[in-house]
């Protein structure tokens, strides 16, 4: 058996500009992000729901995550990716938290999961699909990917205003990665919980140096740096090989408040990649 058995024929569904088949597939991509520390307060007063809990460090922090996907091979076409996402757990009876055990098990962690604040992408299609299907809250970027021996960057704008630079180097231990990537999304005041099979094969250092974001001067590095995000990392993580099945996702609670994100505009955006050798 092999990871994309049963996965077709799949379901067609058209949202906006967005006509697709569920799941979608994502044969190969370049992955790659960090994570920082955020004030608790702040990030716990944005959830959209109370069963919603925010990651606890021990240094009473929560947790922001920035990464980017360069989407190489999927079934809906190549593009590029950002999300900025808080580690939590949706409570239910008798849910305890942990401090660090959620974030080192993540999907294996009893409703654990990924609050997805913001998730731009370089298309319409994955736009409208993403907004459509999840209420993942995405807007149109432009996106360039630089991909060396060292390093991975992408450097994201809206129409020539920088939002943001990622730089993570290529260091840390090496593992297997089976656990599925789990998230919660708003769509019409309802909470979408969506289980993301995934395989890869992954690389993590708890010492990011040379690994940073910089942020510019837009909506959306604004709400990020209203979180009251560290400057620096504390881990950093990329993958070398990793494919993905994305399905609709199941409603876990309802009458929740509105999490849309900045909506942006319907445009065609940049999606570059530029492969460089060492020098």
């Amino acid at each position: 058996m092999t990871f994309f058995d049963n996965t077709r024929p799949g379901k067609n569904v058209t949202h906006g500009q967005a006509t697709f088949d569920l799941p979608i597939l994502y044969f190969r991509d370049d992955f790659f992000g960090l994570y920082f520390t955020a004030d608790y307060a702040k990030v716990k007063a944005g959830m959209p729901s109370d069963n919603l809990v925010p990651l606890m460090l021990p240094n009473g922090k929560a947790i922001v995550a920035v990464a980017a996907f360069n989407y190489v091979d999927t079934t809906i076409g190549p593009y590029g990716e950002v999300p900025v996402v808080i580690p939590v757990v949706y409570k239910g009876k008798g849910t305890r938290l942990a401090s660090v055990l959620p974030l080192l098990m993540e999907g294996w962690y009893p409703r654990f999961g990924l609050l997805v604040q913001h998730l731009p992408v370089t298309k319409v299609v994955a736009r409208d699909a993403g907004r459509g299907e999840w209420g993942y809250t995405k807007f149109v970027a432009d996106m360039i990917f630089t991909v060396t021996p060292e390093y991975f960057q992408c450097s994201m704008s809206e129409k020539n205003t920088p939002i943001l630079d990622l730089h993570v180097r290529k260091r840390g231990f090496r593992a297997t990665d089976r656990k599925p990537m789990i998230t919660y999304s708003v769509k019409q005041e309802r909470l979408i919980k969506t289980v993301i099979r995934a395989f890869g094969l992954k690389r993590v250092s708890f010492l990011p140096w040379g690994s940073y974001v910089t942020w510019g001067n837009h909506p959306m590095a604004d709400s990020v740096r209203a979180l009251g995000i560290s400057d620096k990392p504390f881990m950093s993580m990329y993958y070398s090989e990793r494919s993905a099945i994305l399905p609709s996702g199941e409603v876990i609670e309802r009458d929740v408040r509105p999490y849309e994100g900045y909506l942006g505009e319907p445009r065609v955006g940049i999606h570059q990649t530029f492969y460089t050798e060492s020098r």
